[in-house]
């Protein structure tokens, strides 16, 4: 067994992208090697200094990614993010501390610079707490039984005045930004996106060879304004009795105004030959079934934790955001080894406004940086978290002061995967 220390962990250059692509296909259970195309899309999202691989012997054994990002917080305040993905390692060099050596490289690079959190989104839940990141959103998916839900099958479009359209993958490519920079900024959890990632999900970049072309769908206002979109496929599925089963799956869905997501769901649900729409991933307190005269033929076929964040300047991301009421609360965050640690006090005015700066005062609160990365957007509870053993008062009713703070009358949302 090659020892850790032989093992150079250190940012790939251009010349070594197929064999830190193979490894990254490895890890995730892909075909390894990847026609010149997929990789020469691939290299696009290559940044300098900040694709890491593990080599052994000259072969990449693991890989990381991470690429500049920004997360809308409470109040539509943004916040510059330090986002990871591609991290692999490959089943035959497990144990040998390589994802902590990478991830300890970046999140150092990431507090020079000045970035006040780390995102990523976990495929495996045990991994990323040890590493000060908590789940700061999480996502539901509903399938919605058309028949069962009650809507009139003679629907011929919006009665608002507004129109549903079906557009082609450039139309969304010069309509989609703006949109979604409306939805993002109002949206606590959302994320930023490039134009790299329109060229993707509309297949002009492909990074997969089985890419399945999408339905696009805008929703115009009465005005003439675009106020939603989305993608979406179907299968092709007949019953035996020469019955159309068909089902509807979202890849994305915008909506900016109650009423473009209304019309957009009615038109999914409306489709011929549709018998069930798979909303993908949505906000857990998402309008969707309450669009519905029967609610209940949606049913929640997924819910996970989705987002988590690792925060890194306490005191920038507890002053980015705003708050529910006026009051103080002290909070000891520990943070073992990382630049979180200390102890803080966070004063919120009547406006909503937030100023947080290190004190002395005693602590309300003793936390882990992983819940304080839990609370921040306002969708956990930290009464919750008391009644767990993971968040302890110093005060009694603490935990409740900071529910009345830091909880939010919706819950954050990311609708990306990254």
């Amino acid at each position: 067994m090659t020892s850790r220390a032989d093992i150079d962990v250190r940012p790939i250059d251009e010349t070594e992208f197929a064999d830190w692509n193979r490894a990254l296909n490895t890890g995730f259970l892909r075909e390894p090697t990847s026609a010149q195309e997929i990789i020469d899309a691939r290299r696009a999202q290559f940044t300098p200094g900040r694709s890491v691989g593990a080599f052994d012997g000259g072969r990449c054994v693991a890989t990381f990614r991470s690429f500049a990002q920004e997360l809308t917080v409470v109040g539509g305040a943004t916040v510059p993010a330090d986002a990871v993905s591609n991290v692999t390692v490959t089943a035959t060099h497990r144990r040998r501390g390589l994802l902590t050596r990478m991830m300890a490289q970046d999140l150092a690079a990431a507090k020079e610079r000045g970035d006040v959190v780390a995102t990523l989104i976990a495929a495996e839940y045990p991994i990323y707490g040890r590493y000060g990141f908590g789940p700061a959103t999480s996502t539901t998916e509903w399938t919605v039984d058309v028949p069962r839900a009650g809507l009139d099958p003679r629907w011929a479009g919006p009665g608002d005045g507004g129109r549903v359209d079906l557009v082609d993958g450039e139309d969304v490519r010069k309509l989609g930004p703006e949109l979604h920079e409306r939805l993002r900024r109002a949206q606590p959890g959302a994320v930023s996106r490039d134009d790299l990632w329109w060229k993707i999900t509309t297949g002009a970049v492909r990074f997969h060879a089985t890419f399945q072309e999408p339905y696009y769908v805008v929703y115009r206002s009465a005005g003439g304004e675009i106020e939603g979109m989305a993608a979406y496929t179907a299968d092709d599925h007949w019953g035996d009795a020469k019955q159309p089963l068909n089902t509807a799956q979202v890849k994305w869905l915008i909506g900016v105004t109650p009423a473009a997501q209304r019309a957009l769901w009615r038109y999914l649900c409306s489709i011929d030959w549709v018998v069930k729409v798979k909303s993908g991933r949505r906000a857990p307190d998402d309008l969707l079934p309450l669009f519905l005269p029967d609610p209940r033929a949606a049913a929640v076929t997924t819910h996970a934790d989705w987002l988590w964040v690792r925060i890194l300047d306490v005191v920038r991301a507890l002053e980015a955001r705003t708050y529910e009421a006026a009051g103080s609360l002290v909070l000891e965050v520990a943070d073992s080894g990382g630049p979180a640690g200390g102890r803080y006090r966070l004063e919120a005015s009547a406006d909503g406004a937030g100023s947080c700066v290190p004190t002395t005062e005693s602590a309300d609160l003793t936390l882990d940086v992983v819940e304080l990365a839990t609370l921040w957007l306002g969708d956990e509870s930290a009464v919750r978290l008391a009644a767990l053993g993971r968040v302890r008062e110093e005060r009694a009713g603490a935990a409740r002061q900071a529910d009345a703070l830091l909880r939010t009358s919706r819950r954050p949302w990311c609708p990306d995967l990254f």
